[in-house]
């Protein structure tokens, strides 16, 4: 799990610095629209949907703007349609990649995400050439302030988790779940009062490839520029960096 969660925590720690952007709300924006086209307006209904709007309040993203994106989504006034494509492909040393994107012009996306990955020493490769490393998951973390080791790994693995990591390297303890599993699993952890600091679908490696010097500075520009284009919602890897190269990269 080291190679997502080190990854994870980067990318919390960037979220205040993105927002300021307005990147994560364009990116928000497009979920939250997609979630309404898919599965309609109603936030109790929809977990998607539901999930989108948590995030934008986090953002502290205006009520109106969640209200107008819901009913961009389901047609009640016009606006962009979007549509979600994956890309899989090569990063430094093999690394497999799997690039979620929303967009509104493919032929663009496709050729902008092409042209980062070989810009970072990667490659675009074909639909299904490394999904198969990866699983769907529903992914948690949890502060390790929020309780010792042992009593909140019997307490997830009670309300129904597959699995509790505590990696010495971070800062946050990982839950992973079915993903069907996630809406339940989420709701059994706040009835406990357990502070969550994020969940989310995933796709998590089987197997990581450990990286140093070069092609760790590599992997991290390349995940870097993906995941400021605006067309990409989620990027997966299965890279794992230790902390002290981590520390040398961003020192």
């Amino acid at each position: 799990m080291s190679g997502h969660n080190k990854w994870a925590s980067i990318k919390h720690k960037k979220a205040a610095t993105d927002a300021k952007k307005g990147k994560v709300f364009t990116k928000i924006i497009r979920e939250i629209v997609i979630a309404a086209k898919e599965g309609g307006g109603q936030i109790e209904s929809n977990a998607r949907l539901r999930k989108s709007v948590e995030d934008a309040k986090a953002a502290n993203m205006p009520q109106d703007n969640i209200k107008k994106a819901i009913q961009r989504g389901t047609g009640e006034i016009p606006g962009i349609v979007y549509e979600e494509l994956n890309y899989e492909g090569y990063g430094p040393a093999g690394v497999a990649l799997i690039v979620e994107t929303t967009t509104d012009n493919k032929n663009r996306t496709a050729s902008e995400i092409r042209k980062i990955f070989s810009s970072h020493g990667g490659n675009l490769g074909e639909t299904g050439c490394v999904g198969w490393m990866f699983e769907r998951k529903g992914y948690i973390t949890i502060d390790k302030s929020a309780g010792d080791e042992e009593t909140l790994m019997n307490l997830v693995l009670e309300v129904g988790a597959d699995d509790f990591t505590n990696n010495a390297d971070s800062d946050v303890y990982e839950v992973i779940v079915a993903s069907a599993d996630l809406e339940k699993i989420k709701k059994a952890l706040k009835d406990k009062n357990i502070n969550i600091l994020s969940a989310e679908i995933s796709m998590l490696p089987q197997t990581y490839i450990r990286l140093t010097g070069d092609d760790a500075a590599k992997m991290v520009k390349l995940m870097d520029s993906l995941e400021e284009h605006d067309d990409v919602k989620n990027v997966f890897a299965n890279f794992d960096i230790s902390a002290d190269e981590m520390e040398k990269l961003n020192g």
